[in-house]
């Protein structure tokens, strides 16, 4: 089975999980949260872009400075984090098939509904959990009910 080589909603939740709960107060280093998730410093600062843009972190710069949380962990939906990462690209991993073929533009048009059709299920499965649900654990407890 294929698998999506699309880390940065994993990679965002990770490092919001971390920052509401392992972090505390403190503010948080990039190679803090990279040695966290395991990933490059620099996709991580990519992943932290977008969510400070929403104000959903703040950065202050310095010896002292780092990554926090700016709202509460309970008002963050995972579907908030995935639509911020995960924008209008595909979900299905859509491919550009030859412009002069009938079937192919037949077939990308309907993928392409599908395609939304799947984000916003997605989106709306996420709706139903917080960061605050993934640092208490109540995602896996849901998931075994």
């Amino acid at each position: 089975m294929a698998r999506s080589t699309n880390t940065r909603f994993a990679v965002a939740v990770h490092v919001l999980t971390y920052l509401a709960g392992v972090a505390g107060e403190r503010p948080v280093s990039s190679d803090e949260l990279s040695a966290s998730t395991n990933v490059n410093p620099v996709h991580v600062r990519r992943v932290l872009g977008p969510l400070r843009a929403a104000g959903l972190l703040r950065s202050r710069p310095g010896v002292h400075g780092g990554w926090e949380l700016a709202v509460p962990a309970g008002d963050i939906t995972l579907a908030e984090v995935w639509r911020l990462l995960q924008g209008e690209d595909p979900v299905l991993g859509l491919h550009g098939p030859n412009p002069s073929c009938e079937v192919g533009r037949g077939v990308q048009e309907s993928l392409a509904v599908l395609d939304r059709a799947v984000a916003d299920a997605v989106a709306d499965e996420l709706s139903r959990f917080t960061v605050h649900d993934v640092l208490a654990g109540k995602v896996i407890s849901r998931s075994r009910a």
